[in-house]
This record gives structure tokens, C-alpha cells and sequence, in this order.
């Protein structure tokens, strides 16, 4: 890590917790019109990473979730696909035999969720997943060096993970639930974006509190002002704890407001979720029909 980037971390201006608060909740109150909902529901849908990351995976269990991905809603070829299936590197090939190449494939990596290995069994982990057929790595930091000080070691590491992804998009997880201030949420998403990450990442969907609508709003104002000042796109992905299409639509409005129209695209802006698919589903369905389905209606994961 240059001296210079220190120095830039280090002149990050303070975050301001209770206007950063106050905004998000101010647009989280946001209406929007049917036909409106009716559009950001597909592209919620569309920017869905469906996720399915436990011991106790099948590859049965994530050939079921793939197929899913591809056709949300098997009884309307206009429902969209999602962006993307995410699971353990050693669950990636049964993705890939059912998806091809019409969606990307996910898989976590850098002992994930905890981050606590060496950094060569961190890079083995990735390319073995790379080598699996994953086209995005989504890597967990080092949280440990990070609030200790070590920013030069989270920086390397970092750096080290996207070589070893190769052309695999690289999606940086900060657990921003273990980073304990919104400084330091600000200060490792620019540290992040600096070694190369493709997207900034909050939660690895473990850890409590995950996604918050505060903490996404304050990655975007991150991308944006990234791009301001140096020219590269990074996208922005919340996971862990969104459920409802009503959540979906604030984290929408929020983008929206805050990054602009360049990240209301699946390329920008992803979820990391299992259960918000099916509500997603859930509500789509209602607007198309006029009514609820039951509820054998979508699969449960």
C-alpha cells in the first residue's frame, strides 16, 4: 500500500452517523408508482445472487437452486433470470453443469466466512474455485489486521486475491457488522476499491448486523465519489437480512439516489440472498394477477 493511499485514508472525512442514519430513513419512506414497482421488482429479481451457503449443501440441493436462478417463475418465460448462484467453491461445478454460461457463477473463498488462514491457502482456495468454472470470487477481508491497524496487509491481500482470480470478477467482503464504526466501513471501502476490488461487498451473511440500508447507503456514496475521482465503476452487493420486496425497493430508491442510474444494472448492483427471491416471485405474481399465490406456489430453498 502506497504512503499516499494511507494518507488519503487517512484524510477520509468523519462520517456523520446521525445524518448518514437520517437519510436512509428518509428514502427508505420513498413511494413509488405501480408500474414503477412493477419494473424494479424485475430488475430486484435480476440482480438477485441466490445464495445457498451451509455445511450441509448437496450437489442435488445446489442443481435445484441453479435451475431456479435460470427460471425464476417456470410459468412465465418473461420473468428475468437472476444475476448469478453463489455457494462453496467445491459446488460450483454442479452449478456450472446446469447454468453454462447464461449466468455467473459465485463462489466464496478466502476461508470463508472468517477470513483466519494463511494467505496461501487463501490463494489455493481461489483458484481452485476459478479453476472450478467460478467467474466471480467473492473474498472476505481480513478483519482482524484491519482493526488492528495492519491496513498494509489487508491492501497485499487483496491485491494478491484478484491476481490469482484471473479474469473472475472479484467482489470484496468487508463484514461491516465486525467493522464497529462507520469510519471504518468508509476507510475499507476505499482501501478495498484500491486493490482492485470489482465490487464492495457489506456482509458475508453470518454476522450480525448484516446489510443495513445506512451501511449500503454509505458504499455507494463510496463508488460514487471513487469514480469522481479516479474514472473505474466498482460496483456495491448487500447480503444478509434482506427478505421482502419492500426492502428490495429501498435498497433501489437508495442506489438510485445516491450512486445514480449507472448502478441500477445487475453488472453494478447485486443481493446476496436466498428467501428475497420468493417474495420477489410472490409479489410479481400479485401484480400480474390481481392475487396472492399459495404458498407451493415458488420452492422453498
Amino acid at each position: 500500500m502506497s504512503t499516499s493511499l494511507k494518507a488519503g485514508l487517512d484524510r477520509l472525512p468523519g462520517v456523520d452517523q446521525v445524518g448518514l442514519e437520517a437519510r436512509a430513513a428518509q428514502l427508505g419512506t420513498r413511494s413509488i408508482k405501480t408500474t414503477s414497482k412493477q419494473w424494479a421488482i424485475d430488475l430486484a429479481i435480476s440482480m438477485v445472487d441466490l445464495t445457498t451457503l451451509e455445511g450441509a449443501d448437496t450437489p442435488g440441493k445446489v442443481r435445484a437452486l441453479a435451475t431456479k436462478a435460470l427460471r425464476p417463475d417456470p410459468t412465465d418465460p418473461s420473468c428475468p433470470a437472476a444475476a448469478a448462484v453463489c455457494v462453496y467453491p467445491d459446488m460450483v461445478p454442479f452449478v456450472r453443469e446446469v447454468v453454462g454460461d447464461r449466468l455467473h457463477v459465485a463462489a466464496v473463498a478466502t476461508a470463508f466466512p472468517s477470513g483466519r488462514a494463511p494467505i496461501e491457502v487463501k490463494l489455493a482456495d481461489t483458484a481452485a474455485a476459478v479453476a472450478a468454472g467460478a467467474d466471480e470470487i467473492d473474498m472476505v477481508i481480513d478483519r482482524g489486521a484491519f482493526l488492528s491497524g495492519d491496513l498494509e496487509k489487508v491492501h497485499e491481500q487483496i491485491v494478491a486475491v484478484k491476481e490469482a482470480s484471473g479474469s473472475a470478477h472479484l467482489k470484496v467482503i468487508l463484514e461491516t457488522g465486525e467493522l464497529q464504526t462507520y469510519d471504518n466501513i468508509r476507510r475499507a471501502s476505499w482501501l478495498a476499491m484500491d486493490a482492485g476490488a470489482d465490487f464492495i461487498k457489506t456482509s458475508t451473511g453470518k454476522v450480525q448486523p448484516a446489510a443495513t440500508l445506512p451501511t449500503t447507503l454509505l458504499m455507494l456514496e463510496a463508488v460514487r465519489d471513487y469514480r469522481i475521482a479516479t474514472g473505474r465503476q466498482v460496483g456495491v452487493k448487500p447480503a444478509g437480512g434482506i427478505r421482502t420486496s419492500k426492502d428490495a425497493i429501498k435498497y433501489l430508491v437508495v442506489v438510485n439516489e445516491v450512486a445514480g442510474e449507472d448502478w441500477l444494472d445487475p453488472d453494478w448492483f447485486r443481493f446476496g440472498a436466498s428467501s428475497l427471491l420468493n417474495d420477489l416471485l410472490m409479489q410479481r405474481q400479485k401484480m400480474l394477477t390481481g392475487r396472492y399465490s399459495g404458498p407451493d406456489y415458488v420452492t422453498l430453498d
